[in-house]
């Protein structure tokens, strides 16, 4: 059984992919649908208990998870690779103005949180990455991208 985890900020594109997993007939689950809970300061968390039962009970050869939450650290070591996407902050707050399956992004704090995160964060999920992907190349190859990483571990 091989999982991979899909991580990166807001606007990267893990919500896209994983659409498209599914449509080629794989297992890929997006945290943000069901996964995780809210905590203080208007951030989520993981349902760890959830996410790990996820992790060890499906019965799948290859499980895609998709999120970014601070407390998923826990679970890395269930997880063959680690894959960030990444896009520069023009491309990622363009996406966040024009997406329609999330409103997150569309205020002016939601913005600045994710410019935040993209200096803060991403270089801490940039070290603990197995792959980075550059999501500003067409959904087709980022995916493809993906399943060329899951073929090699």
């Amino acid at each position: 059984m091989r999982r991979i985890l899909l991580t990166g900020m807001s606007g990267t594109g893990k919500s896209s992919v994983v659409r498209e997993l599914v449509a080629r007939g794989h297992d890929a689950v997006d945290t943000d649908d069901g996964w995780c809970e809210p905590v203080p300061g208007g951030r989520q968390q993981w349902r760890i208990a959830a996410v790990r039962e996820l992790l060890t009970g499906s019965h799948a050869d290859l499980l895609f998870v998709a999120g970014c939450e601070e407390n998923q650290a826990v679970l890395h070591d269930l997880f063959d690779a680690i894959v960030l996407l990444s896009a520069p902050a023009d491309v990622i707050l363009s996406r966040l103005t024009e997406r329609t399956t999330n409103p997150y992004g569309r205020t002016a704090e939601d913005r600045r949180r994710v410019l935040d995160d993209l200096a803060d964060v991403e270089p801490l999920l940039r070290r603990i990455s197995t792959h980075e992907i550059r999501t500003t190349q067409p959904l087709e190859d980022v995916v493809t991208a993906v399943l060329r990483i899951a073929d090699e571990v």
